[in-house]
């Protein structure tokens, strides 16, 4: 049935701008500041003079000579994932709701084309598109991606769509809220696509039945082994685990990002707006996947990605490996998001089953922090409780390294030494495990009236259509947020806060803030030549040759690396959250 003879959810817009005389705020001593006006500047700098048709990346250079998204992107792309297009989308779509005036909309509404031009016939987004065609895309895989040592996911063009980072959840869900404003039928064509996609990319049958891999459709070339060189450094223990121990990862259920609570999320807000309730059916098997997947007691949690089938003498629901710095392995990250997402199972259906076996996750994380010792010798471990990887069987942490200079010379490896760990992907986690026992302990207390309250309010349970939340920007939304009668609480932001936003803001019409990573131009490949040193062992790059973004304060202490200020830019993620904070104070 086409979406346009459905019913719908539509969310109401105030016309702020006339309740707030304009939205001008007036400091002791000062000038009346003109909050609403200078949203409206700000958005419509970035729309017309910022954006490429209406795409994002994540930072660019004042004069547009470089930007960048996870990497250094082309001018004519877009990053799908956010803080890109998606992002500044929702915002401009949020400073809409809090005004009413539609520049704010058109804005949004160019950023959703943006998008559907980007959204690939399978239906669902890859991390990056280029405007300028399949060709150039490529030929940026080739060189740029190519050579980002850290960003495995960048190094092959496969074709396909991503659920990882919520690219393809956060883009249709802008996809989504637009068709609800105004029921564009290039947005309706755009929905259904996208729904069929995450339906049709959902593993059915088995033990993965209900999860979603990384990426969908499966690719017939996808890299399944990384290179291993043939000279090792002298230094190099013998008994070190390297690789990826199960091949392509990209075929594995993931709990990764949470992919699969994101994919609920998008669902859920299907339903309750277009009540579709064929879509209930494969939400429920989703959170039973979840639930299934759980790996028995002692080691009662769950890894990055899990097999969707057989593999190597491995039952199917076993931990997998990933990426090469991501080994075979339980997480503890990763458990503390899937019970939270249990948490919220219950709230939603009001079943028990749901809770069931938390004790056992949370008694696992507690049979593995980090120790003192593992504290005081790594520095990079500093605010973290448990380490990221925990050996099945063993209980040990396990620990991730590299050797050499860039991809063509070095590779992870992992073992158990706490020593000389990765920067760019954590070794240790903050995990409270005093919070999940706390609201494990207040949902078992709910009165059976309150449980039947929560079920009666749950998108799952049929009635009238729910509206999606009025703002998308200010925080992460939980599946919470979805029920009916729920409310969304402001940020405070004080009059002065916002009085000096919009000083900052400037005749220059968009804010600057010092870029947090940039970029080795392309070079060409890396030498070959094997490194024998350390210099690269804990930072964010390799050698000259690697692609991948580093914080120019610290590079790596070997020429002709020299540490730098960080560059002012206009980025994304500040306009997201500067914007987010004037829709806070006009809609307070």
């Amino acid at each position: 049935m086409p979406l346009s003879r459905r019913r719908f959810g539509q969310l109401a817009v105030t016309p702020v701008l006339a309740t707030l005389g304009g939205a001008r705020l007036g400091t002791a001593g000062a000038a009346t500041v003109d909050v609403a006006g200078a949203m409206r500047r700000a958005a419509v700098f970035l729309d017309q003079h910022v954006s490429y048709r209406g795409g994002y990346v994540w930072n660019y250079l004042p004069d547009l000579s470089v930007t960048w998204g996870e990497m250094e992107a082309k001018r004519t792309m877009c990053w799908v994932q956010p803080p890109g297009t998606p992002s500044v989308g929702h915002s401009m779509l949020d400073a809409y709701h809090a005004t009413g005036d539609e520049v704010f909309y058109r804005a949004a509404e160019r950023t959703g084309f943006a998008l559907v031009e980007a959204q690939l016939p399978v239906g669902g987004w890859n991390y990056v598109h280029d405007f300028a065609g399949e060709h150039s895309l490529r030929r940026w895989y080739d060189t740029i991606g190519a050579n980002g040592w850290r960003l495995e996911e960048f190094q092959h063009y496969y074709g396909n769509a991503t659920f990882d980072d919520a690219g393809t959840s956060t883009a249709a869900q802008l996809i989504l809220r637009l068709y609800l404003e105004r029921r564009h039928p290039r947005f309706e064509a755009a929905l259904e696509r996208a729904i069929r996609f995450v339906l049709k990319a959902q593993f059915r049958g088995g033990v993965a039945d209900g999860g979603w891999p990384q990426r969908f459709p499966a690719f017939a070339g996808s890299v399944s082994r990384m290179r291993w060189p043939d000279t090792l450094p002298s230094w190099l223990p013998a008994d070190v685990q390297h690789g990826m121990e199960d091949g392509d990862y990209t075929r594995h259920v993931t709990f990764n990002d949470d992919v699969l609570g994101e994919n609920i999320k998008f669902l859920l807000m299907c339903v309750s707006t277009l009540q579709r309730r064929d879509l209930v059916e494969p939400v429920v098997r989703a959170m039973e996947c979840l639930r299934r997947l759980q790996q028995p007691a002692p080691q009662a949690g769950w890894g990055l990605q899990h097999l969707s089938r057989s593999a190597g003498g491995r039952p199917a629901g076993a931990p997998a490996g990933a990426r090469s710095y991501e080994p075979r392995a339980l997480t503890t990250h990763t458990t503390q998001t899937n019970v939270r997402q249990l948490f919220a199972y219950f709230r939603l259906t009001g079943e028990a089953k749901y809770l069931d076996r938390v004790p056992e996750a949370i008694a696992w994380l507690e049979s593995c922090p980090l120790t003192a010792q593992q504290l005081a010798e790594n520095p990079l471990l500093a605010g973290r409780t448990h380490p990221t990887y925990v050996e099945l069987g063993t209980n040990r942490a396990r620990f991730v390294h590299r050797f050499g200079s860039n991809i063509d010379n070095g590779a992870y490896y992992f073992d158990h030494d706490h020593h000389d760990t990765l920067s760019h992907y954590s070794a240790g986690r903050a995990i409270d495990t005093a919070a999940l026992r706390t609201t494990y302990e207040q949902l078992r207390a709910l009165t059976p009236a309150e449980v039947a309250d929560l079920r009666a309010r749950s998108p799952l349970t049929p009635g009238t259509p729910i509206p999606l939340p009025r703002y998308f920007s200010l925080r992460d939304l939980e599946l919470t947020d979805l029920f009916r009668g729920a409310t969304q609480p402001l940020p405070p932001v004080t009059a002065a806060e916002a009085a000096a936003l919009v000083t900052d803001l400037g005749a220059k019409d968009h804010w600057l803030t010092p870029v947090d990573a940039v970029t080795n131009p392309y070079h060409g490949p890396g030498p070959a030549t094997p490194y024998d040193g350390r210099a690269y062992m804990s930072k964010n790059v390799g050698d000259v040759y690697d692609t991948s973004p580093y914080d120019p304060r610290t590079p790596p202490a070997e020429p002709p690396y020299v540490p730098r200020e960080r560059p002012l830019v206009i980025s994304s993620a500040t306009y997201v959250a500067n914007l987010g904070k004037l829709v806070s104070y006009v809609s307070g």
